[in-house]
């Protein structure tokens, strides 16, 4: 674990300054706004790590993780002015955060107590692990991962919007963008519902002595989008931060630019966790294994047909 810790972590500091040197340098009225942007970035981190080491709930940034890039970009637009691309791309994000937010608050994430909500199961599995147990280890973890490197991804991850400040005009490539986007917030919605509906109803059956028939003896949810992707809500994401970069093409001309670094870094960074979080379940779920042969990560297996492979139900 500390291996793939370490690769992240190094990938954060390589990819945005060999992303910088790709491209021309940021102007001084871009600079000055970067440099905004990371002291609310350094602040808020540090202020997770405090709060994560006194309570002891290690869920702190997943709280800010729908927050941040909306204070992000409206700090934009209130430094820049209203150019219509920016706005656009602020107003997509707040879409963006705004249903990530009402997921995380549906599943217990936060409450009235700021730093209380429920912590993510994979902190206290990850804190079990032999490398993580003494005190200093779990730490330095909490610090440089957990707090550090995440709210920096969150940081890199807007900052195409600061790369497209004086851009080109507004044209049919933002819409078509804008379209994909709001199309992947849709996706992201549908496959949250789904999975919401999945353990709300195998909850229900385990807490009053129901029979878990099929699906919901196998333990995760197969159907719909989880029947082509074995973490639609994961693709979607991705996808979405990868669209968000996109805008800068149109807006500079230039295909690469600096800041292309927290596109990157959620797909290494999803890799990761998605690699995690299924260890996890292929532990829990005997016939998980088998989903994971059938059916793509992230992008549908193509079947004979040519069509992605739906789960038995």
């Amino acid at each position: 674990m500390w291996k793939t810790v370490l690769f992240l972590i190094l990938a954060l500091i390589i990819i945005p300054i060999a992303a910088w040197y790709l491209d021309t340098p940021p102007t001084e009225e871009q600079w000055q706004l970067i440099k905004t942007l990371g002291i609310v970035y350094l602040v808020t981190a540090l202020l997770c790590f405090v709060v994560s080491t006194i309570t002891k709930n290690y869920s702190q940034v997943d709280k800010l993780w729908s927050v941040m890039p909306v204070i992000y970009v409206w700090i934009v637009v209130a430094h820049h002015g209203l150019e219509w691309r920016i706005v656009l791309m602020a107003i997509l994000v707040s879409l963006w955060g705004i249903r990530l937010t009402l997921n995380f608050a549906r599943r217990g994430g936060y409450s009235w107590k700021i730093w209380g909500g429920e912590e993510d199961y994979r902190w206290a599995i990850l804190r079990e692990k032999d490398e993580f147990k003494p005190g200093w280890a779990w730490t330095l973890f909490n610090l440089f991962f957990i707090s550090l490197y995440q709210m920096g991804l969150i940081l890199l991850m807007t900052l195409p919007i600061v790369k497209c400040m004086h851009g080109t005009p507004l044209g049919i490539a933002d819409i078509i963008l804008a379209a994909i986007f709001i199309g992947l917030v849709i996706i992201q919605i549908i496959a949250d519902q789904q999975q919401w509906d999945f353990q709300t109803e195998k909850y229900r059956r385990i807490n009053t002595g129901g029979a878990l028939t099929l699906p919901y003896s196998k333990g995760f949810v197969d159907t719909g989008l989880w029947a082509f992707s074995r973490h639609p809500n994961y693709a979607a994401e991705q996808a979405i931060w990868v669209v968000f970069y996109l805008f800068s093409i149109p807006a500079t001309g230039t295909w690469v630019n600096w800041s292309i670094a927290g596109a990157i870094l959620i797909l290494l960074l999803f890799k990761g966790s998605s690699d995690f979080s299924e260890g996890i379940s292929a532990g829990k779920y005997p016939e998980y294994k088998d989903y994971q042969k059938r059916v793509g990560r992230f992008i549908p297996k193509p079947s004979k047909s040519g069509k992605g492979v739906p789960a038995k139900a």
